[in-house]
């Protein structure tokens, strides 16, 4: 397939920075993720990459060729868009051939390799029926279909299940990463969405602001994120975000609470500085309830998610979250007593709002 690099791509609207320079490799059949708010330059990035958008500087490279320059026509891509863009006038079949067809593309090609789609998207019944008479979900079977049948070098999809409802988006979710397992096609996909991109991704860029935060696995963005933007970003609800003074070992925490450091980062912390502001995140499955707890919280109100219960917590007015066995049953104002697990503990800089990074760390 393809290995996609960026070289200090930048883009500019006059004066307005739609994506500040960015550096980035996809490998070729990796299937990394664009993720970020509305806005932040990953659609943009994109569009880009597909000669949709022409780049204030930098270059493009597929396969080492530089294509910055190259019309969107010759830059052997496909672009799967959110809202489908199927022909209304033409059945499924004609959406899906389409681009064979104004290639020149032989008959007997043409169908070899709708049989090669059709079998492995499962989507036979369709061919005859026009976009109108199917589903938001049917539709976009369709449209990978057509992309697929190009057999490009890459797929590029742009928030690809934003139109469609709860359930088609598991299913498709589950359909889309399925279909990129057995082609090993290289695949950049763009959404907003964590619980997608924590699913699908073998990487994941976290852009907001124009600028790319985190360039990582779906556990590395989780565990330990870049900076405090990807802490909260990422997660449902994000991490906690603590503010504290460091001191000799312990970090003193609202009310009273003091939250002993990990041996992993007390070099680093000493090192940072005595009574210096740090804040202190971990994930809300971090947090374990005890009657001997190091820390204590009042609750404010619990929501069961099923197969857990999710417990709100307020320290003198900041907020945790907790995730607790789904059989917990706190009292609004009970006050509970908790640690917090070593390993899941980091620590940010509230000035930077970046990472401090442990010297040593245990895995």
């Amino acid at each position: 397939m393809a290995t996609i690099e960026l070289v200090q791509v930048e883009k500019k609207f006059g004066d307005f920075h739609a994506v500040k320079p960015v550096n980035l490799t996809i490998n070729d059949g990796e299937f990394v993720v664009l993720l970020g708010p509305s806005g932040c330059g990953k659609t943009t990035t994109l569009r880009m990459i597909a000669g949709l958008e022409t780049i204030t500087s930098g270059k493009i490279l597929l396969n080492g060729e530089d294509i910055t320059d190259k019309p969107a026509r010759d830059r052997d891509v496909s672009f799967v868009f959110q809202f489908f863009a199927l022909y209304p006038h033409m059945t499924a079949k004609g959406n899906i051939i389409f681009p064979l067809q104004t290639q020149g593309t032989s008959r007997s090609e043409i169908e070899q390799r709708l049989n090669e789609v059709v079998k492995m998207l499962d989507i036979q019944y369709l061919l005859h029926l026009r976009p109108g008479a199917l589903s938001s979900g049917d539709q976009q079977r369709i449209a990978l279909a057509r992309a697929l049948i190009r057999r490009p070098r890459a797929f590029l999809l742009d928030e690809p299940l934003g139109a469609l409802d709860a359930d088609f988006r598991e299913t498709m979710r589950a359909e889309i990463k399925s279909l990129h397992l057995r082609t090993k096609a290289t695949t950049l996909y763009v959404t907003h969405d964590q619980i997608e991109a924590m699913a699908m991704g073998d990487r994941i860029v976290v852009m907001s602001a124009a600028i790319v935060q985190q360039v990582g696995t779906p556990a590395e963005v989780y565990h330990d994120p870049n900076n405090m933007f990807v802490a909260r970003f990422i997660g449902s609800p994000g991490m906690n975000l603590i503010p504290g003074t460091y001191s000799q070992g312990s970090v003193q925490l609202p009310g009273n609470n003091v939250c002993p450091v990990p041996e992993t980062y007390r070099s680093t912390l000493d090192k940072y500085g005595y009574d210096k502001k740090v804040v202190v995140g971990f994930r809300p499955e971090a947090v374990i309830p005890s009657a001997n707890g190091v820390l204590s919280s009042q609750v404010y109100s619990q929501d069961l998610h099923g197969s857990y219960t999710m417990i709100n917590l307020s320290m003198n007015g900041e907020i945790i979250h907790g995730r607790v066995e789904r059989s917990a049953n706190y009292a609004i104002n009970d006050i509970v007593r908790f640690d917090i697990r070593p390993d899941m503990i980091r620590f940010f800089d509230p000035e930077t709002e970046s990472a401090i990074k442990a010297e040593v760390r245990n895995v």
